[in-house]
């Protein structure tokens, strides 16, 4: 028997009930797809580790469990301590397959992504800055950590600045008399805060501060182990203040602490000097001529939580989605006159608000795994010394795709979840279905590692200096994957949507080049804008002027275009005919319903010229809704977890929604009790007795 059939007798199949009705017409097998689209390696791990926690009694919880924040940061702690005594993956395997270290987390953030945070910036960040940015000597730090005899944090944001780096205040002053830096907090705003770990536990900070020499010169922001707290005692050093910053919308299994510094001193070798070091008698020496290339290599690990966080998204939308469409496979509701009530999924409107989703869900399914592999490739070939200038070109591509993946990720994952919510009515309001834990946890994505609108400007600046070497060469060639086209701008803004029929309008290759042009119009109106805008304005006033209708347009446009042709490359790699059919149909919803957000620049761009295009883009929607709506049951199948992880009484594989329901409802602490204050009712007020004097 080969893996994947045993793989496949792992997946347990689902027990009859009302979803049948749907499962049975997939053309389809939804473990198939389920192994296609997580690989058969990546979903050993998640079987692996979901099985090993549902085991645990450490793990056990309900949909309608209600923990204060301490509680569920006692329990954080207590399971994160019992992770680190799995070991669900070899040093080897990790070796041959460094995915494997973020499947892990993102199978630990299914679970909780309190757990999954805390297990982040504990250990993965923290180790994460030590082997980008720290020399031998500090990787010896490893061992405590895996030993919990420390506990990490990165410490970057201030209470004035987060997303700016470059403005952080907090400095370190290096003292040759003694060999240390003096670390200070300057002012309130200059206060460390989001810290992660840092509120009641973490021993020790991944700092980041300006470096002063003793000639009072500032080489910018560099980063530092600082020991913050005893681990005997969890107790500070003197001269550091560091507490909790309390109750957030979300996530709150996590201390998010604030940090300040007063003439506190540490060893010069607390400085993570890959980058930049400073010698015992005060002279600052660094392998980087150009200081933004110094910055850049030193911040590298933000760019890899930017990665992780486009899983996080589409781990997301694994989760609300399958609630969302096997409750609309069951719940019925009205119905033509003298006939049985239909499942509410057979309504246009509510496959219109959750269909378009699921597609979007598959088509980030591969893009955030296909970038993922190419992060990590990146990653391996710096991490062995190679420098091309191929290299170069490669890594300013892959952070202009990642800072407009996360946000589209974040956005995503936030729409489907409300949608969902809505779409399941006043049941999908309650804490047991699953949604607002759900929804207040991806709510982070939007903001943190760089807030979404912000982050598009990176790739819409990365977008604008290709345009402008196009300019002075017209000749240029661009090779990357994701800017190739860009090579025949002139070429493709000579394009126009001259589809007469749906048919023609749903074939990927016209879906693509609408694309193609969109980006080339975009970018092409931006660069004019903000040549413009530079006529009488400086340039940051300038770029600001440039963002809303150009620059933020064009980014999102991009990575759209690169999500649906990575998509596409996909399909064409597939063979059986049921799964081509299915795959093409979620590509034309994606494409077409990402596209009808576009429409009035298309018109404006002359690339449409007549009403017929927006009515067939419309009309192509509502059709692959109706087309997907028989397969929609299995497609969740097959990117949901299981039902331990789910943890919704509303979403549950077996489709028994009300049996569900009513037995959450019934097994809620305190459901059939009256309240602890019950006797209060016995004393009644004497009404209007309290009178106003004017």
């Amino acid at each position: 028997m080969s893996g994947k059939e045993n793989l496949k007798n792992c997946l347990q199949d689902f027990k009859p009930g009302p979803l049948d009705y749907y499962r049975k017409k997939a053309k389809f097998d939804w473990k198939d797809m389920k192994i296609l689209f997580e690989g058969e390696e990546m979903l050993t791990l998640q079987l692996k580790i979901w099985n090993t926690l549902e085991k645990d009694p450490l793990f056990q919880r309900s949909p309608s469990e209600e923990l204060s924040s301490q509680q569920h940061r006692h329990l954080c702690f207590q399971r994160m301590k019992r992770l680190m005594e799995y070991e669900f993956f070899t040093q080897d395997e990790f070796l041959a397959n460094p995915l494997l270290a973020q499947g892990l987390l993102i199978c630990i953030g299914m679970y909780d992504w309190s757990l999954c945070t805390k297990r982040s910036v504990s250990y993965e960040y923290f180790v994460g800055a030590l082997r980008s940015s720290g020399m031998k000597k500090h990787l010896d730090l490893m061992s405590d950590l895996e030993q919990f005899q420390m506990i990490g944090c990165f410490a970057l944001t201030e209470l004035s600045h987060g997303t700016n780096t470059r403005k952080m205040r907090t400095t370190a002053t290096y003292d040759p008399a003694t060999e240390e830096f003096v670390v200070n907090t300057p002012d309130l705003e200059a206060t460390k805060v989001w810290v992660g770990s840092l509120g009641q536990i973490a021993t020790h900070a991944v700092l980041y501060a300006q470096l002063y020499t003793p000639d009072h010169k500032c080489h910018g922001l560099h980063s530092f182990i600082i020991p913050i707290r005893d681990p005997k005692t969890l107790l500070p050093y003197p001269g550091i203040t560091v507490g909790d910053m309390g109750p957030k919308v979300g996530l709150n299994g996590v201390d998010n602490g604030f940090i300040s510094f007063t003439n506190y001193r540490v060893p010069r070798q607390c400085l993570l000097s890959r980058t930049g070091d400073v010698t015992p008698d005060g002279r600052y020496v660094t392998p980087f001529r150009d200081p933004n290339k110094r910055f850049g290599a030193s911040m590298g690990t933000l760019s890899l939580a930017r990665v992780f966080i486009i899983n996080m998204g589409l781990s997301n939308l694994q989760k609300c989605l399958p609630i969302s469409i096997r409750y609309s496979a069951v719940r019925r509701q009205f119905g033509p006159a003298e006939k049985e009530e239909w499942p509410v999924l057979e309504y246009q409107l509510q496959q219109w608000r959750l269909l378009p989703y699921l597609a979007a869900t598959y088509v980030l399914h591969h893009f955030s795994s296909s970038f993922s592999r190419d992060f990590i490739n990146f990653q391996m070939s710096v991490l062995f010394g190679e420098k091309t200038p191929e290299l170069s070109e490669k890594a300013a591509e892959l952070h202009a795709l990642c800072s407009a993946a996360k946000p589209l990720a974040g956005w995503l994952a936030r729409d489907a979840i409300q949608e969902s919510r809505e779409a399941c009515g006043g049941h999908g309001y309650l804490q047991a279905a699953g949604f607002g834990s759900l929804r207040n946890d991806n709510d982070a994505n939007c903001t943190y590692e760089g807030d979404n609108n912000v982050l598009l400007q990176q790739t819409s600046n990365y977008l604008l200096g290709l345009m402008k070497r196009k300019e002075l060469d017209n000749g240029l060639r661009f090779e990357l994957q994701s800017i190739s086209f860009l090579s025949d701008i002139d070429d493709i803004l000579r394009y126009k949507l001259s589809v007469r029929t749906l048919e023609d309008l749903k074939k990927p290759v016209e879906i693509l080049n609408s694309y193609k042009w969109l980006v080339c119009y975009l970018l092409k109106q931006s660069s004019e804008k903000l040549k413009n805008e530079l006529k009488c304005n400086d340039p940051f006033t300038s770029r600001s002027r440039t963002q809303v209708y150009y620059c933020r347009s064009l980014s999102i446009a991009y990575v759209e275009h690169e999500f649906l042709q990575r998509f596409a490359d996909f399909i064409s790699e597939q063979s059986h005919p049921g799964t081509v059919e299915v795959l093409t149909q979620l590509f034309q919803l994606y494409g077409l319903w990402s596209m009808e957000k576009h429409l009035s620049v298309f018109y404006e761009g002359n690339y449409c010229t007549n009403p017929l295009a927006s009515q067939l883009i419309k009309e192509g929607i509502l059709q692959l809704c109706e087309d997907i709506k028989d397969q929609a049951v299995s497609l969740a199948d097959a990117i949901s977890p299981p039902d331990f992880i789910l943890n919704s009484s509303l979403g549950k594989s077996d489709g028994q929604v009300y049996k569900n329901l009513y037995e959450c409802i019934l097994n809620t602490p305190g459901a059939l009790e009256r309240p602890a204050w019950w006797r209060e009712f016995l004393d009644k007020p004497q009404v209007q007795s309290i009178k106003a004097k004017l």
